[in-house]
């Protein structure tokens, strides 16, 4: 079986995301590792923070195995000259430039998947162009209406029925419909891409204590239950709406496959307690395999050497686990 080839993008360039893709660079991988970047930023990263590494013109060519200390780079050059920690609005339509490459490969299977490192949302927001993450954005410009994402930290799998929303649009953007498309693409993508022929998926409330029977809220009685029943009748094994506060104890983890919470910030300080610095954000529902890491831009410690590089690590190594699944 050939090996996978990984797109691999560097991400904003004031942040950790070019020396990352150097640091995993330095270890073998069972892929082709292709990193998406300027790369005078990349070799220049590189020595700033541990040593020089061998860039090679990426030319499309039968996949071979990564070695350690070289790293193939398709060069995609700078808006403006980058120092660390710094940002620059000119740049932001490079950092975006590069999601539209690794897109454009990984639709036509020149790439098996795509990993990313972070981007800073501000400063692309800042350049006048509208942009809310990863997952919107490749979902957009893929022609998917319904993106889940899904972060990972070892056997832990939490979901999200809505991503970067403020906490006030939340329970308005929670209907029946959202659910049933969610939990669609989060029970397909379970079993094409974790191989979990009928995955168990755990589903929070909405409010506290799952709203009481009524009393603190009715979103569960109206739209939640109610959902989760349709989902039931097609087949899906989902359990819910369970209060959040207990979703997350071993005894409750043990019986599910997959958690669903209902915004950003009820599942994921779960996730990231667990696993933080090792855990994997993963977009489902595109037409092609999307990692990344758990983390941001990390801007203060950008150019310093210290930037731990195990989230991308194993956002990599899923990367490599998924594509070899799928094909």
């Amino acid at each position: 079986m050939r090996l996978p080839r990984i797109a691999l993008t560097s991400g904003e360039p004031a942040g950790i995301g070019p020396e990352l893709c150097a640091a995993v660079a330095r270890s073998a991988w069972p892929c082709e590792l292709v990193c998406l970047g300027d790369r005078a930023l990349l070799a220049e990263r590189a020595a700033s923070t541990g040593g020089s590494l061998t860039l090679h013109d990426y030319v499309r060519t039968e996949a071979r195995a990564h070695l350690p200390g070289e790293l193939r780079v398709a060069h995609m050059r700078l808006g403006g000259a980058s120092q660390p920690g710094r940002l620059d609005s000119r740049n932001a339509s490079y950092v975006l430039s590069l999601l539209d490459a690794a897109m454009a490969g990984a639709v036509t299977h020149e790439f098996d998947a795509i990993v990313t490192a972070p981007v800073q949302k501000s400063i692309i927001n800042d350049a006048g162009i509208a942009f809310t993450g990863h997952t919107e954005y490749l979902a957009a410009h893929s022609g998917i209406t319904r993106p889940v994402m899904l972060l990972v930290a070892g056997s832990l799998r939490v979901a999200l029925a809505t991503t970067h929303l403020p906490l006030r649009a939340v329970g308005a953007a929670i209907t029946a419909t959202l659910l049933r498309e969610v939990l669609d693409v989060l029970a397909t993508d379970l079993a094409r891409l974790f191989g979990l022929t009928r995955p168990r998926i755990l589903v929070c409330g909405l409010n506290p204590h799952a709203g009481e029977s009524g009393h603190l809220g009715r979103e569960e009685l109206e739209v939640i239950a109610p959902a989760l029943e349709d989902a039931r009748a097609r087949g899906l094994d989902v359990t819910g709406p369970v209060p959040a506060d207990t979703a997350f104890v071993p005894s409750q983890l043990e019986r599910c496959d997959a958690v669903l919470a209902m915004y950003h910030d009820q599942g994921l300080p779960v996730l990231k307690h667990a696993g933080f610095g090792r855990a994997v954000n993963v977009t489902l529902g595109l037409p092609f395999i999307r990692t990344s890491v758990d983390h941001g831009t990390a801007l203060d410690l950008a150019g310093t050497g210290r930037a731990d590089a195990g989230s991308l690590e194993a956002a990599l190594a899923l990367a490599i686990e998924m594509a070899n699944r799928r094909r």
